[in-house]
């Protein structure tokens, strides 16, 4: 039985919710606020993370930062009323996997977390290696770091998000290999993905800028039009 953390902090929203995860044969652990989901999330060790981003305590996106510093690989599903893009991509960018926006159909949301475990449990019985090189890069799949080697030849340490890291880990794993912008969102953000990719360039543009490849053009992420992205080592 998968184990759900929800945190919100509206019980006419949760209620139902609760309700309804735990006939869909979930095992439910709900917090109103902020600092008990930092606590709880320790404790219940949930399998997946819904969590509401106006909170009464803390910031719902400073929620999503800490949780996914410390556990990288945990689902997270963020709920939010903020539904235009550039909210999105910002949460998003602070470690979410995908968002539902208010007012939600309980039943699409149940969707959603079901795809999102078993993208989970797909990503956790393929094996990556503990390191990927290449064009300066080393990446430790392991500890998830990222180092870059500037034009300097000075090897420094990046930080990226978690979204970025599972980007070019995946570029990364297939050099010279052209993936589809479609192909790229199912993998890394949801296998039903239904919105706009301009997320997907958003990343791309921001990954560039930290691996020292935002020249015109970029030598390292390359640009297929009409198609997608690809790796040159």
């Amino acid at each position: 039985m998968a184990t759900v953390l929800l945190v919100e902090d509206d019980e006419r929203i949760s209620e139902p919710l609760v309700r309804v995860l735990r006939s869909e044969s979930f095992d439910v652990v709900h917090v109103a606020a902020g600092h008990p989901a930092l606590l709880a999330i320790d404790e219940a060790q949930p399998d997946l993370l819904l969590l509401d981003l106006t909170l009464p305590d803390i910031d719902g996106l400073d929620v999503c930062r800490k949780i996914r510093a410390k556990y990288p690989d945990l689902p997270i599903i963020m709920l939010t009323a903020r539904a235009e893009e550039m909210d999105v991509i910002v949460g998003l960018n602070a470690g979410a996997d995908d968002y539902v926006a208010k007012p939600f159909r309980l039943a699409e949301l149940v969707a959603r977390i079901r795809a999102r475990l078993r993208i989970s449990e797909q990503t956790a019985s393929v094996p990556v290696p503990p390191k990927l090189l290449g064009a300066g890069i080393i990446l430790d799949t392991t500890a998830r770091r990222c180092s870059v080697i500037d034009n300097a030849g000075k090897s420094g340490e990046v930080e990226l998000t978690a979204k970025e890291f599972d980007l070019l880990v995946l570029l990364m794993q297939q050099p010279e290999v052209t993936l589809k912008r479609e192909e790229i969102m199912a993998k890394v953000w949801d296998e039903n993905w239904w919105g706009s990719t301009r997320t997907l360039d958003t990343h791309i543009s921001t990954l560039r800028r930290k691996i020292h490849d935002d020249t015109d053009p970029p030598s390292k992420i390359i640009t297929v039009r009409g198609v997608g992205f690809r790796f040159t080592p």
